[in-house]
């Protein structure tokens, strides 16, 4: 039987004029993010509503596959950056597919 995908949501708002700095750095982030262990799919989204809004769209094998890429250093890197590019707290949601 196919295990159900651990589907992860995103959401990030730049600064105000920080917009172009948090696409580039969320856009390095997707080609090694896609080589972490159980990485089906690691989409980066922008809103047409709301510019400096960006959305990663995530599948992973496993919820300990998602887990163990925060650990990793592309993800850390990141991290010590987003509160001088991003505002206000990471939003997180996990989700699966209803059957």
């Amino acid at each position: 039987m196919k295990k159900t995908p651990y589907t992860v949501v995103v959401l990030l708002q730049a600064l105000p004029g920080k917009e172009d700095e948090l696409r580039a750095a969320l856009i390095e982030l997707v080609a090694p993010s896609l080589k972490d262990k159980g990485c089906i799919n690691y989409d980066l989204h922008e809103s047409l509503d709301n510019p400096g809004k960006f959305m990663f769209y995530e599948n992973w094998e496993s919820k300990e596959d998602h887990q163990l890429h925060f650990n990793t250093p592309h993800v850390q890197a990141l991290g010590s950056r987003l509160h001088e590019l991003g505002e206000g707290e990471l939003n997180l949601t996990f989700w699966e597919q209803a059957k």
